[in-house]
């Protein structure tokens, strides 16, 4: 293999990955044409067309698909080596990859990386608020942050919340329509806004704990959503129960735009946690962001 072909290979991956030519070239910091050309030069070299194109997507060929197989761990082992070498400088540099959940990036995760790119304009954050539970390798993040019971045992794992508890809760004109359930039984007689975090996922069953009973409850009602955001602002407007952590409607529930219900069948349960393979190399930076987020953790516990 000529040396300049593994430039071309770390090209070719980053096409592979994003799918789209004009994300691969913003990511390395080249042109669109220059990431074509290298395609192309590559699949000259190697005798095979890597890469389906057309005018709206771009897919991999039997062959790409083997050869992104056989190159990508190549290439991580490389990145991290790099990282190694980057950690033994003074100041932590280089881009961080973490995937995280939309309540844990806006409660947890901005107050801190904020702070950080402040203090270390070397490092760049990526931050992918993709609700799915994502393969890090698989995807090359480098941490990722969901509740603890969503992390794998083959894992690394550095709380860095506290416990956190679910709120049901709806506008208070809707529970003077409808009554107040006591129970959660009851919720057999409300709308109830369910979520789904993924297409192929079930819709997410409420759970409820009190005096060692355990209820798990199917939903129904009028919307099943994929954010809480958006499941949030139906409660407001009326349109039923939804049941997501206290902290993403606390200030709703203290304005009184919100009312809380069976707060008492809502125990605490373990919260967020940092996670990342414990095989891999930790780099400065990502060292960095784990040190931040439990010095905040701890002074806020």
């Amino acid at each position: 293999m000529q040396r300049e072909e593994w430039g071309d290979l770390a090209v070719f991956a980053a096409v592979a990955e994003d799918m789209n030519f004009t994300r691969a070239a913003a990511r390395l910091g080249i042109s669109q044409s220059a990431v074509s050309h290298t395609i192309r030069r590559l699949e000259t070299s190697v005798g095979l067309k890597l890469l389906n194109r057309t005018s709206r997507r771009v897919s991999l060929t039997d062959a790409g698909d083997k050869l992104l197989a056989t190159v990508r761990p190549g290439l991580a082992q490389i990145e991290s080596r790099i990282e190694e070498l980057r950690s033994l400088g003074d100041t932590p540099r280089g881009r961080v990859r973490l995937t995280a959940s939309k309540p844990a990036a806006r409660t947890l995760l901005m107050p801190a990386l904020s702070q950080i790119v402040r203090d270390y304009p070397q490092i760049q954050v990526e931050l992918n608020l993709d609700g799915k539970l994502s393969d890090l390798a698989e995807e090359r993040f480098d941490a990722g942050v969901r509740l603890g019971e969503f992390v794998g045992l083959d894992m690394i794992a550095v709380p860095i919340g506290p416990p956190l508890r679910m709120a049901a809760v709806a506008a208070p004109d809707y529970f003077r329509l409808r009554g107040i359930p006591e129970h959660p039984d009851d919720l057999d007689a409300h709308d109830c806004l369910a979520l789904r975090f993924h297409p192929q996922a079930s819709a997410y069953d409420w759970e409820f704990e009190n005096d060692n009973q355990a209820i798990t409850k199917p939903v129904s009602g009028p919307f099943i959503f994929s954010e809480s955001d958006i499941c949030i602002e139906a409660a407001r407007a009326g349109h039923g129960i939804a049941f997501v952590t206290e902290p993403e409607v606390i200030d709703d529930i203290e304005s009184g735009h919100l009312r809380r219900v069976l707060a008492d069948w809502c125990p605490p349960f373990e919260g967020y946690h940092l996670f990342y393979p414990d095989r891999r190399q930790v780099s400065s930076a990502l060292r960095l962001i784990i040190d931040r987020l439990k010095k905040t953790s701890a002074s806020s516990a």
